[in-house]
């Protein structure tokens, strides 16, 4: 019998921890790898004492893997961070933007800017953004990461990472690092569950503090995961920063296009390249039979790309595993697989074609 990562993950939300919760719900399963007879993974525990407190943990979590059939060997390591990093009491963010006079302005140390956007909500952009940032890190790109959607931020859960940034002087802030990516999200200094109820201006000036105020250091490419829509976050953007270009990514169904085709419509008002177009969740393919379904539809987007004068830069699957890697924090274009080699492709073409 093949193991499987959803059969691993529902094993492990079984292994509660002492003070509540599980090593699932508590998202402390770092660097999952199933592969045939071996799972492996690593347990980051949030200081060495609650790595210390975790030893029995993970001896029960290895003892119910190896009762799983296909299950041959169990690889598990146990991490721990010393304490968090605390920023400055002064750091806030939020307020007001500062005035800006000009056109669009450079950012020192990034070459390059790329927006990953979406008319609507519900597409995978965030997981595409996740994973084309991992994918060009892999191929030798300095990758920064940069989560704008303010209101609802998922970076730090498909990136893995969830500790409050440093800052050093109250001013700048310290980016986390994840899978060879820098990464920044308003999510890293909010509880999960805790909402963010701001107005324009503060959403304005959230953006250009995560922008300007972050040492992102020297990169090739910036990409920044877009909210849906085309509001504040875009038009502020769009105006300060110089861009390079953005990505539009899509599902094939009608109604997707619709509002694929206002984001378009923005970018090219805002004089913003649009480098290319992104079908996602193109096909499904069943895991049992093998038979493939087109849920939303099929080809949709290469069609818009076609009209719009734009590059089409490919399709990518509905898969589950996809979804169980963004939970788990892991991006799936970290690993092998058919998957990783799709977001492969895309990063390539992206490299080939000069925009990273």
């Amino acid at each position: 019998m093949e193991i499987t990562r959803e059969t691993v993950l529902k094993a492990l939300s079984d292994v509660t921890l002492p003070d509540g919760g599980t090593l699932v719900s508590r998202d402390l399963i770092r660097a999952l790898r199933v592969e045939p007879g071996l799972v492996s993974f690593v347990i980051e525990a949030e200081s060495p004492e609650m790595a210390r407190q975790l030893a029995p943990v993970q001896e029960r979590a290895e003892a119910i893997l190896r009762g799983l059939a296909g299950v041959d060997r169990v690889q598990v390591v146990m991490t721990a961070h010393g304490p968090a990093a605390k920023p400055a009491p002064s750091l806030k963010v939020g307020g007001h933007p500062t005035p800006h006079q000009g056109g669009p302005k450079r950012v020192s140390g990034i070459d390059r800017i790329v927006a990953i956007g979406s008319g609507k909500g519900g597409v995978g952009k965030s997981t595409v953004s996740s994973n084309l940032a991992v994918a060009l890190a892999r191929q030798g790109r300095r990758v920064g990461l940069l989560d704008a959607d303010i209101h609802g931020p998922s970076q730090p859960r498909m990136m893995g990472v969830n500790r409050r940034p440093a800052s050093p002087d109250g001013k700048t802030i310290i980016p986390l690092q994840a899978h060879g990516v820098t990464v920044m999200s308003i999510g890293f200094m909010l509880k999960e569950d805790e909402a963010v109820i701001w107005r324009g201006p503060m959403l304005m000036g959230a953006l250009q503090q995560l922008i300007e105020q972050v040492q992102w250091g020297e990169l090739d490419i910036l990409l920044i995961d877009l909210p849906p829509g085309t509001g504040d976050i875009q038009l502020t953007l769009s105006q300060r920063f110089a861009l390079t270009g953005a990505v539009v990514v899509s599902t094939p169904q009608d109604v997707a296009l619709i509002d694929a085709r206002k984001a378009l419509d923005m970018f090219h008002r805002l004089k913003v390249p649009v480098l290319g177009l992104i079908e996602n969740m193109s096909t499904f393919v069943c895991p049992n039979c093998g038979h493939e379904s087109h849920l939303f539809g099929h080809g949709g987007v290469a069609d818009e790309a076609a009209r719009q004068g734009a590059p089409f830069l490919g399709e990518l699957p509905l898969d589950l595993d996809t979804r169980l890697a963004g939970d788990a924090g892991t991006p799936i274009a970290a690993g092998d697989g058919p998957m990783a080699e799709a977001y492969a492709r895309l990063a390539r073409r992206l490299i080939d074609g000069g925009m990273a």
